[in-house]
């Protein structure tokens, strides 16, 4: 790693001290400077015991690599695009996490992209990475650059390697990494329906997001498995907010007969929807019981405690982040990676 730009600095009343160099690092760890580089650029290739004494070097002597001269030499920025469909959800929190403390450990830095529903947000990362500005993309917005969520349009020629997460994106020959979120959501009706539940309401996702429509049919399949009819009028609409929630309890305060159970396909429109119930003086599990998807930090928190879907969402990131330094390092990556998902159960569901 060259030192260009490792200037001599002046202390106070002119003195000046010489910068510390990759040749002070390499002598103090007892290393070659090429295995500084390595230790610094890709972490993989050096002995964790090397890489440690490295790492105390450059503190002990206050070294400071210089991006720029790594960049120029090898062609690569050593930073990845996040693509994120809103950043204020509290859900992406744990696999931002996972998807940092993984790029990090192989010396690359992140970019996070707030999409928020904008176009024009979109073309602009899109030509941001088209340009060669990041070395790969990891997506969470469920579709490509310049197509739609149901494989319309035509992406952008982006060149970089690319990985999906959370949201698969049907006919994209990336790695993707995601929960079986059908066999989740079956898995979620069967425990309302053992408990006596038979009348049971669900509020849903975006109707376009393929989270919505897997969560969906194992909704519908567990009913089927219990032998209980689906009903269209116990289908609220929602979009994974506690706005959507609040909406949903709303609709269920004023009807004259309620569901014994509500299952919210996120733990944000569940506790929305807890909270219009307390208000409007019922409770919960007692006169109706409530359940969410994703286990998010306030599930276990909320009042009741919420029963719920666990996503191991820093596992998702990390096996992300993971594929792509896979790609980005000319090795190849499963096109398929699926992790388990587990039933919480909490106090805001009780037999009927």
């Amino acid at each position: 790693m060259d030192d260009v730009g490792q200037k001599d600095r002046p202390e106070s009343g002119g003195i000046s001290i010489r910068a510390a160099r990759i040749q002070d690092v390499a002598k103090l760890a007892d290393v070659s400077t090429a295995t500084v580089s390595r230790a610094l650029a890709t972490p993989e290739r050096v002995s964790p015991e090397a890489r440690a004494r490295v790492l105390e070097a450059i503190a002990k002597t206050g070294y400071v690599p210089n991006p720029a001269a790594r960049t120029l030499r090898s062609q690569k920025t050593y930073m990845v695009l996040v693509v994120l469909p809103d950043l204020s959800n509290t859900f992406f929190s744990k696999i931002l996490r996972g998807i940092e403390e993984t790029l990090f450990e192989a010396g690359y830095g992140m970019i996070i992209s707030d999409l928020d529903g904008s176009p024009e947000k979109e073309a602009h990362f899109a030509a941001f990475t088209a340009a060669g500005r990041v070395d790969g993309a990891i997506l969470l917005n469920g579709h490509l650059f310049g197509q739609s969520r149901e494989g319309e349009g035509q992406p952008a020629r982006i060149k970089i390697p690319l990985v999906a997460v959370c949201e698969a994106i049907p006919g994209a020959d990336i790695p993707q990494i995601e929960i079986d979120n059908r066999a989740a959501a079956y898995g979620m009706t069967q425990h309302l329906a053992s408990l006596g539940h038979r009348s049971i309401a669900y509020v849903s996702g975006p109707a376009s997001n393929i989270l919505e429509r897997e969560r969906f049919q194992g909704f519908k399949d567990g009913l089927e498995t219990a032998g209980l009819p689906f009903d269209p009028a116990l289908v609220l609409p929602g979009d994974y907010t506690i706005e959507a929630g609040v909406r949903a309890g709303q609709d269920l305060v004023a009807r004259p007969t309620r569901p014994t159970a509500v299952f919210c396909t996120s733990d944000e429109m569940a506790i929305g929807l807890m909270r219009t119930l307390f208000s409007a003086g019922l409770r919960v599990p007692e006169d109706i019981s409530v359940a969410g998807f994703d286990d998010i930090e306030f599930a276990a928190v909320a009042e009741p405690p919420l029963t719920t879907i666990h996503q191991p969402r820093r596992e998702l990131g990390q096996a992300a982040a993971s594929a792509l330094i896979e790609l980005l390092q000319g090795r190849s990556s499963p096109k398929r990676i699926r992790l388990e998902t587990e039933l919480v159960i909490r106090d805001s569901v009780a037999p009927l």
